[in-house]
């Protein structure tokens, strides 16, 4: 069983910590482990790297230029807000000392590691001998660096436009979109997630992610979400993912739910769209922010081919699947059997450092020619060094086949940890791009009250482990850890997991 398997290692009981301390009093040895709770843990993975101890700021005046100085919307994670100083690989490092497994990666940005060697000394040796000059001037690095990455995209996707964010990727995306086809319409997901610049915001289906502005449902449709899980149709082989939803169903060599979602595409083709008059549909291969959401297998090929027979194009939003995350293929996409027509993509790309990109055709890539279009930072010489450093890194410690092996693993101990427990709703995702679903009743697949999400995320910090949380009730834990991770790490996350989740049901009791 998992609890025994996992609760094999060496355990001790930690002390509650003390309140702040200095660099020299911390312990910061291989196996330090945060000291929060009064509870038996395992040690945790070894690591070789020593922090060097915190020079700054106090927290209390942290908080306090958070309170007076930052806009409100920058929102920290936790009751008492973690300050982190330094990161190295899949460890990040408070201002205490503590030690922390990363399972978030930045909200999926850091896909090599924090502060990976190579790339580090890739930037150190491109900021040594120029950072700026915009692109009204050559420099080698841009070119380098847009000859390595359309290389890795199928059939004519060999033009690039580089940016600064996933917000900016998709904003470029549906410009050129609407420039191309001449059309003014495009359709994304409810549950979708696609930035939060003004034109984006309107792609982005989460009400708790929009402001009330004028015009920015302003040619945009959003269609039903495919969900297996929590939409109106699923079953027990939707998905292509080591593991399935405990839905039922009677396909026989088909998917019914995917064709009952296809169906509902097309209504809203019959009756909300003009006809054939189509700019553009969006897509992320596996929804981030929505809560790891996949849909059924075939659907985002049908889609695609019905979109394009309506005049559109359609886009791969690869912000958060792309680089190897999924496992199986180095873009998202590629699973779902298709070649879009544009592709977005930032975070895992730069591994934490301002680049983003567009990558499209030639011919729809000419459409940017008919006015002046200009970024200053975008395919700057410092983030292009890191862009090839990136590439460099993915292939040579193969991430991509660490991504599929041990996410595989991670999803298969997730999915014991579900056997286990009822609050496991669903367990999903493709390599290391995993989502964990809690539920009050499984049957109803109703959310987790927030209370009870927020003592077992928090209790998971306290013994070291960082999850993220997503999906309109912020019920789904996101588990998008940076792609050098291994099964030890799997390990320790899932028994911390347990732990909490034991932890919070006793309570509950």
């Amino acid at each position: 069983m998992m609890s025994k398997r996992l609760f094999a290692h060496t355990r001790r009981l930690l002390p509650r910590s003390s309140s702040s301390r200095s660099s020299s009093s911390t312990t910061l040895h291989s196996k330090a482990a945060p000291a929060v709770m009064n509870l038996v843990q395992n040690e945790m993975p070894e690591t070789q790297h020593r922090s060097s101890g915190y020079v700054g700021p106090s927290y209390e005046q942290i908080l306090e230029t958070r309170k007076t100085h930052l806009t409100p919307n920058l929102v920290a994670h936790f009751k008492k807000p973690l300050v982190i100083h330094e990161g190295h690989m899949q460890w990040l490092y408070d201002h205490e000392g503590r030690r922390y497994l990363d399972m978030f990666g930045g909200i999926v940005t850091v896909s090599v590691g924090h502060c990976h060697p190579k790339v580090n000394q890739a930037l150190s040796e491109q900021i040594s001998k120029l950072w700026h000059t915009t692109n009204i001037y050559m420099h080698p690095k841009i070119h380098e660096y847009a000859e390595r990455l359309v290389a890795k995209f199928p059939g004519n996707l060999k033009s690039v436009c580089f940016v600064n964010s996933g917000s900016e990727a998709n904003d470029l995306a549906m410009l050129m979109a609407r420039i191309h086809t001449g059309n003014q319409d495009i359709l994304s997901f409810r549950n979708a997630y696609h930035g939060m610049s003004p034109y984006t915001m309107g792609l982005t289906a989460h009400s708790t992610w929009r402001f009330p502005l004028a015009g920015v449902n302003n040619g945009l449709v959003h269609v039903m979400n495919p969900d297996p899980y929590q939409g109106i149709w699923g079953g027990a082989a939707c998905r292509d993912s080591p593991v399935q939803t405990t839905r039922s169903c009677q396909c026989q060599g088909g998917c019914q739910a995917g064709d009952a979602y296809y169906n509902e595409l097309e209504e809203t083709f019959k009756y909300s769209l003009p006809r054939g008059k189509v700019a553009a549909m969006f897509a992320e291969s596996i929804q981030g922010v929505g809560g790891t959401v996949q849909f059924p297998k075939g659907y985002l090929k049908r889609a695609a081919a019905l979109v394009r027979a309506n005049g559109g194009l359609f886009v791969a939003d690869e912000v958060q699947t792309g680089f190897g995350r999924t496992g199986e293929h180095f873009w998202g996409f590629e699973g779902h059997d298709y070649v879009p027509d544009i592709v977005t993509m930032a975070k895992g790309i730069g591994n934490g450092f301002p680049l983003a990109a567009v990558v499209t055709t030639p011919e729809i890539a000419a459409s940017l020619g008919q006015a002046l279009h200009f970024n200053t930072y975008g395919g700057n010489p410092m983030a292009s060094a890191v862009g090839i450093a990136v590439l460099d890194v993915i292939e040579e410690e193969q991430l991509q086949r660490n991504s599929r092996e041990v996410g595989t693993y991670f999803l298969k101990c997730l999915e014991e940890l579900q056997q286990r427990f009822e609050i496991v709703g669903d367990v999903r995702g493709k390599g290391l791009m995993i989502g964990v679903e809690l539920v009050e009743d499984r049957e109803k697949r109703t959310p987790l009250a927030t209370p009870h999400v927020l003592e077992i995320w928090e209790t998971c910090k306290d013994l070291g482990v960082l999850f993220g949380r997503g999906g309109l009730h912020g019920n789904v834990l996101r588990i998008k850890p940076p792609m050098c991770i291994d099964r030890s790490d799997v390990k320790f996350a899932v028994d911390v997991l347990d732990r909490a989740i034991t932890a919070s049901l006793a309570k509950k009791k």
